[in-house]
């Protein structure tokens, strides 16, 4: 590219020979300084200013004045034309800013050589100053974009622009210490240092200052402008620069706070580790998969927890840990590990060990293996810890789980497993359940307290367990419920005097003779019965065994199922009778009781009757037992005696003032708290007075709370109620006592009246019974009175009524007003016997 040259001469003739003279150069023209002015403000790049200093309007040196004020943006060389007489003007032009004169005229060989000279000079400075910027752009750009921070001369204190030049600082810097460069020099690095580390820092600072050292190097922590910290590696360096003190010292800073974060992580964990090992109930360990399983490291935990040091295992110096395991399991240790490295799955494992002492330990061995990139194995690593503690808490659990509190029998958790595992099993043997039952345990445990039942139930079970054997196990079920489990037997009768054998048992143990035991029999050949059906059964054939004496055993049959299917029925039945009062399901008939000496009708008793489509008619003697167990006696009893006072009040509409009506009364409804109340608001509400009733009770109401039924039994005498004992003689019978129950009646039991068929007058006792009741101030009723010489022999003993066949079967309401018609004749004013045998006037 051609040079540019600008040639400013007020003589055309010499521009002329000056540009025929650079003919290979861009040539531009002017006459004079002001037009040089604008050619140059026109051309920017020229190389070259050949310029005559004597000139009119605007002379050279005026030019010259102004190309160095700085108007123009660069320097452009200016070769000077000057007279030969003139040197003052040759070096105030050189003074002006000229590279060169010529003196005129102009040689213009001189002056094209001297042109060349320059162009090459100005053409040589341009090559310098473009690698020049190139270096500087360079620099700059790694200044810029460096990964780690850079600081000229930034010093620890603020910047002071009288007394330093402003310090570089790049922007990582900037980045790592989180800010801009102003407020980095407005503060300096001291206030930005964390404290622990800044002592140091100037330590090291003030070192280098004074020539001690040429520069250091140090971990440091920034705090940024939100508090946090980062740390940072940095180098300090003193700089040397030939004549210039400008910048002294250069500071590189690297952020190293996620190093530092892995570091202290790393410390943390090994802490942890370490904490962990030696707080481990046992020890961590690597080893290799060999039958000794040779130790590589063990932690420190293996002395207390094998008796052995680590350097006892390591290497199997002085043992292997194979040793160690108790014999029963190292091949079963052994094959585990082989199955689980080749499924490359976790170990886990529960095995015995015999530590130094010769005593034995439970350990939980969980591990991994490790593998090489070929798959094979390397080394096995894991963890054993001691849980022998655990394991004796769970055969403690376990044993409580399946044992009885009271005996130490096993219990019926364990039985319903061991009946359920023979089950799945499918065993072909007999099984069989034979189950003991005691009765009225909690009468006893009232009388004598619960601590007294289980002393009882303890020596028991240690009479039976003599019958235990290989085929026979005694289980505790309830309190009062011990089972045989037999397997093997060979048919019935093999059950059967096995049941009798176990009554002497029974009987030798203290009051247990007395209160008596009822065993039932169950087979079990069927797989699929569940443990709730196995026991219902079974107790329902003890509970029927007792019913008939005080030992007895029975066997669960067919019989009895149609039975239980019976009662279950019954239950239902008596479910949905007593939710629906308008049901007609429930019934009373009347059986008179007649005064003995003028054989007339003084009361009749309401006995309950119950029919339905489903079971027909049911006797008493069935369903008021379940009444009583469903606890649903209570609202059916206080049914019958809404019904007795619709009765009493048709006997009141007849004219019948005299006639008592007499109910049976459950000791559960008895013994309930309100049921005084709930008497009194049934006689308010259907307007009926309490003489019309006679309350009959049993004898074993009294046997649990004597004083509290009296009390209650002389709150309805006072409100002129009767009282009558029913079954007199076959119950609970204190004579001591008996004077003062609050009673008007007794009852004999039927059992003496049918005494009277067999004994001769002198042998029977029905007579001293009567005599004694009359002396302890009652009248006396016989019932189950059927034949004649009964009623002769009541009669010449001074009996007050009798209750019977003889007389009368039970009525429906309408055939017993009519019978009482016939017997009593029209309603009079008769007066009935007081409760000492007289007459009182109703």
């Amino acid at each position: 590219m051609a040079a540019k040259v600008l040639v400013v001469d007020d003589s055309s003739q010499e521009r002329m020979s000056i540009g025929s003279m650079l003919g290979d150069c861009e040539l531009i023209t002017a006459c004079d300084g002001v037009e040089a002015l604008r050619e140059i403000e026109k051309n920017p790049d020229l190389d070259l200013i050949v310029l005559d200093l004597n000139m009119p309007v605007m002379d050279g040196f005026q030019v010259l004045a102004e190309l160095k004020s700085g108007k123009f943006p660069h320097h452009i060389p200016v070769i000077v034309l000057t007279n030969c007489d003139e040197p003052d003007k040759e070096i105030r032009g050189l003074q002006l800013g000229a590279v060169d004169y010529i003196r005129k005229p102009v040689n213009m060989e001189s002056l094209r050589a001297r042109v060349e000279i320059h162009l090459e000079m100005e053409r040589l400075q341009h090559l310098i100053e473009d690698e020049s910027l190139q270096c500087r752009q360079m620099l700059q750009a790694i200044f810029d974009r460096a990964p780690i921070g850079i600081g000229l001369y930034f010093g620890s204190k603020p910047f002071d622009p009288e007394a330093n030049v402003p310090p570089l600082i790049n922007p990582m810097y900037e980045k790592i210490t989180g800010r801009s460069k102003e407020e980095l020099m407005k503060l300096g690095w001291a206030q930005i240092t964390h404290p622990e580390d800044l002592e140091k820092n100037l330590e090291f600072f003030e070192k280098m200052n004074s020539g001690e050292i040429p520069g250091y190097s140090m971990e440091k922590r920034y705090i940024r402008p939100d508090g946090s910290v980062v740390w940072a590696d940095l180098t300090v360096s003193w700089l040397h620069f030939q004549g210039s003190s400008t910048y002294n010292y250069l500071s590189l800073v690297q952020d190293i706070t996620a190093r530092k974060n892995a570091e202290k992580a790393l410390l943390e964990s090994e802490r942890s580790k370490s904490v962990l090992l030696s707080n481990l109930p046992g020890m961590a360990y690597r080893c290799r998969y060999d039958r000794d399983w040779t130790m590589e490291f063990v932690s420190a935990g293996c002395f207390s927890l094998t008796g052995y040091t680590d350097k006892d295992l390591l290497e199997n110096r002085v043992l292997s840990f194979n040793s160690i395991i108790a014999p029963e399991y190292r091949d079963v240790l052994w094959e585990e590990w082989r199955r689980i490295l080749a499924e490359r799955s976790p170990f886990k494992y529960e095995y015995e060990i015999v530590t130094a002492s010769g005593g034995r330990k439970w350990v939980l061995e969980m591990g991994q293996g490790v593998f090489n990139s070929l798959g094979e194995v390397v080394a096995l690593e894991g963890i054993i810890i001691d849980i022998t503690h655990q394991k004796q808490n769970e055969t403690r659990l376990r044993y409580l789980s399946e044992h009885h509190p009271t005996t130490g029998l096993y219990n019926r958790t364990y039985l319903e497993s061991l009946l359920d595992g023979d089950r799945k099993r499918g065993k072909g043997e007999n099984r069989a359940l034979v189950l003991l039952s005691m009765k009225n345990i909690n009468a006893i445990n009232l009388s004598y307290g619960y601590n007294y039942c289980v002393k009882i139930m303890q020596e028991l079970a240690a009479r039976l367990s003599t019958f235990v054997s290989g085929n026979r196990k005694l289980f505790h079920i309830t309190l009062d419920r011990l089972a045989f489990y037999i397997m093997g037997f060979k048919d019935d009768a093999e059950l059967a005097e096995f049941s009798n054998s176990l009554f002497p048992a029974v009987s030798e143990t203290r009051i247990l003779h007395a209160v008596g035991c009822g065993i039932g029999i169950l087979k079990i050949d069927d797989c699929d019965r569940d443990m709730d059906t196995i026991l219902k059964n079974v107790s329902i054939a003890a509970e029927h065994a007792g019913k008939n004496g005080v030992f007895g055993y029975r066997f669960f049959d067919e019989e009895l199922q149609k039975q239980v299917v019976r009662e279950s029925e019954i239950k239902e039945e008596l479910l949905r009778i007593s939710q629906d009062e308008d049901d007609r399901g429930l019934s009373l008939e009347y059986q008179p009781i007649v005064e003995l000496k003028t054989g007339r009708i003084r009361t009749f008793e309401a006995l309950a009757r119950m029919k339905s489509d489903m079971l027909g008619t049911v006797a008493p003697s069935e369903f008021i037992p379940l009444a009583e167990e469903l606890e649903l006696i209570v609202p059916i009893g206080l049914r019958i005696l809404r019904m007795g006072c619709g009765f009493i009040r048709r006997l009141r509409e007849e004219g019948y003032e005299d006639i008592r009506l007499s109910v049976n009364v459950s000791p559960i409804q008895m013994m309930r708290e309100g049921f005084l109340d709930d008497f009194s608001s049934i006689l308010e509400e259907t307007g009926t007075e309490p003489s019309g009733f006679c309350l009959e009770i049993t004898e074993s109401v009294f046997a649990d709370s004597f004083d509290v039924i009296n009390r209650k039994l002389e709150q309805f005498r006072e409100m002129g109620t009767t009282i009558a004992i029913d079954d007199f003689g076959t119950g609970y019978s204190s004579l001591s006592r008996e004077r003062e129950m609050n009673v008007n009646i007794l009852k004999i039991d039927r059992f003496f009246i049918e005494k009277l068929l067999h004994l001769t007058p002198e042998e029977a006792i029905t007579g001293d019974i009567i005599s004694l009741a009359h002396k302890l101030g009652h009248m006396v009723v016989a019932e189950g009175v059927e034949l004649e010489c009964q009623r002769q022999y009541l009669i010449s003993n001074h009996c007050d009524f009798m209750q019977g066949f003889l007389f009368s079967r039970p009525l429906s309401p309408e055939a017993a007003i009519e019978l009482l018609k016939e017997t009593n004749g029209p309603a009079d004013r008769t007066p009935m016997p007081n409760r000492s045998g007289g007459l009182s006037e109703q």
